[in-house]
C-alpha cells in the first residue's frame, strides 16, 4: 500500500523524474485506472509557480500527454496524466539504434501534430527532446507518439521566470537564438525537432553547435549518409541557424514532411520489425491490474468499492472530491444517544446547570429584531424599546428608596488610612509652594 493524496491517489511506484519532481504510477481511486503522478519535490516560490503554469496546461490532443488533474494534501501538490508505458524515444533508439527513415517519417509527424496543436494554444514548449517524447506500447503496431513535460513551457506574452541572461533548456537541443537569450518564440520548437531528426536516423545525439558553425560557414550541406535527400531537405529547413529561414509553423513543416515521406522507398520484407515494449515493469507487491489488493487508509470512503454510499439528501454536501482534485470535510457523524430511562433522567436532571439570574435588562420587544443580543451590551436602566414608561410598583418603589438611603449613609475610609492620606497631600502642597517661591 502506498501514500494517498487527497483521498484519491495512492502512489504505488516511481517511473520516473523530470525537472521539478518525481513521476509516479499511482491508482485513481475514483477512475479505477492507473495514471502517471508528478509530485514537486522542490517547495519554492520559484519550483511551485512553474508546478502551477504546467498543471494548468490543458490541451486534448492524441500526440500531447498535458495534465488531466491536480491535487494538494498538506505541504505536497501533484497532477496526473495519461500513463504511457512504451518509454521513450531513448529507449527506442537504445534498442534499435539508427531507425529506418520511413519510420522516423511517421514519429516525425505525430510530434508535429502534437506541437501544432501546442503552438495553436500559444504555448512554446522549450524542451523538445527525444527523453521528453514518449511511446505507447504498441508493439509491433503503428507506434503513436505523445509529446510531454510541459515544466518550462509558457505561453507567449506571459513574464519570464527567469533572468533575461539565463538560458534554460536541455543543452544540445537549443536553437541558437536561445542561447544568445532571445524571448522563446515557436521556430525554437522546430529546430530542436530537426535535431530530434537527426538524432533518430543517426542514433546518436547531434552536435547542434558544429551544425549551426557548418551552416553559417558553409551553408547548407549535403545529406549525410543513410539519409534520403527528399528528407533531409525537410530537417535542413528545420535546423536552419537564422529562425527567418525555418518553417514558420509545425503545420508548415508537417505538410513538407508528407510531401517527402511520398518520395521514400517502401519497407522491404527483409526490414527489421521495430516493436514498443512495455517498459514500466510489473507492478510493485501490493498492487493488481485492478488497483491495490488492500484497502489503504486515507482513500474518501465514497471512493472504496462496497463503502457506504453517503444518503441521497447529502449527496452534494458529502466529502467527494471536485474536478480539481479539492475535497470538502464530511459533515459529522451523529454521537450515540443513550436510552432514555428514568436513571438516566435522573442524571440528566442532576448534571444540568442551575438556571441563570434573572437579567438585569427588561425582556426584549418581540417586535424588535434582535439578531445580535447576544453580542451587544444595553443599558439596564433603560426602558424596552418602543414601550411607553410605565410606573414602578409600590413595593420597588420602596425597595429603591431604601437602597438610595443606605448609599447616602455609606461611611467613608477609615481614620487609619485617611490621616496619612491627607498628610502627604499637604506635604506636597508645601513643597510646591515652596519652590514657587524660589522662583
Amino acid at each position: 500500500m502506498g501514500e494517498v493524496f487527497a483521498g484519491r491517489y495512492e502512489l504505488a511506484d516511481p517511473i520516473g523524474r523530470g525537472g521539478v519532481g518525481a513521476v509516479w504510477r499511482a491508482w485513481d481511486h475514483r477512475r479505477r485506472r492507473y495514471v502517471a503522478a508528478k509530485v514537486l519535490q522542490q517547495r519554492d516560490a520559484h519550483s511551485l509557480l512553474r508546478f502551477v503554469r504546467e498543471q494548468a496546461l490543458r490541451i486534448d490532443h492524441p500526440h500531447v500527454l498535458a495534465p488531466a488533474s491536480w491535487a494538494a494534501d498538506d505541504d505536497q501538490v501533484l497532477f496526473t496524466m495519461d500513463l504511457v508505458a512504451g518509454g521513450s524515444l531513448v529507449h527506442l533508439v537504445g534498442d534499435y539504434g539508427p531507425l529506418p527513415p520511413a519510420y522516423v517519417c511517421t514519429l516525425l509527424d505525430q510530434l508535429l501534430s502534437g506541437l501544432a496543436a501546442v503552438h495553436a494554444e500559444d504555448v512554446v514548449h522549450r524542451d523538445i527532446k527525444p527523453a521528453n517524447l514518449l511511446l505507447e506500447a504498441t508493439g509491433t503496431g503503428r507506434p503513436r507518439l505523445r509529446l510531454s513535460d510541459f515544466g518550462i513551457a509558457m505561453r507567449l506574452g506571459e513574464p519570464r521566470l527567469t533572468e533575461t541572461n539565463l538560458v534554460v533548456g536541455t543543452p544540445g537541443y537549443l536553437a541558437p537564438e536561445q542561447v544568445l537569450g532571445a524571448d522563446p518564440d515557436f521556430p525554437a520548437d522546430l529546430f530542436a525537432v530537426g535535431l530530434v531528426a537527426l538524432y533518430l536516423l543517426e542514433g546518436a545525439k547531434p552536435d547542434a553547435k558544429a551544425i549551426v558553425q557548418y551552416f553559417l560557414e558553409h551553408g547548407t550541406p549535403g545529406p549525410p549518409q543513410g539519409i534520403p535527400e527528399p528528407l533531409w531537405q525537410v530537417i535542413a529547413s528545420l535546423l536552419q541557424p537564422d529562425p527567418a529561414d525555418r518553417f514558420r509553423t509545425a503545420t508548415g513543416a508537417r505538410k513538407a514532411l508528407a510531401a517527402a515521406a511520398e518520395l521514400l522507398p517502401e519497407p522491404g520484407p527483409d526490414d527489421e520489425l521495430i516493436e514498443i515494449f512495455d517498459q514500466l515493469g510489473p507492478l510493485p507487491p501490493g498492487f493488481g491490474p485492478d488497483g491495490p489488493l488492500r484497502q489503504a487508509s486515507g482513500v474518501a470512503r465514497e471512493l472504496v468499492p462496497g463503502g457506504t454510499p453517503a444518503p441521497a439528501a447529502e449527496a452534494t454536501d458529502t466529502g467527494s472530491l471536485s474536478d480539481t482534485g479539492s475535497f470538502r470535510l464530511p459533515p459529522p457523524q451523529q454521537t450515540w444517544q443513550p436510552e432514555h430511562t428514568e436513571h438516566t433522567e435522573q442524571l440528566r436532571q442532576r448534571r444540568q446547570p442551575p438556571p441563570p439570574p434573572p437579567a438585569p435588562y427588561p425582556p426584549a420587544d418581540p417586535r424588535v429584531d434582535t439578531g445580535t443580543a447576544a453580542y451587544t451590551a444595553r443599558d439596564p436602566q433603560a426602558p424596552p424599546l418602543h414601550t411607553p414608561p410605565q410606573a414602578p410598583p409600590a413595593s420597588r418603589a420602596r425597595a429603591r428608596g431604601r437602597r438610595a438611603r443606605r448609599a447616602a449613609r455609606r461611611p467613608g475610609p477609615p481614620a487609619k488610612a485617611a490621616i496619612p492620606i491627607l498628610l502627604l497631600a499637604l506635604a506636597c502642597y508645601a513643597v510646591g509652594f515652596w519652590a514657587l517661591a524660589r522662583v
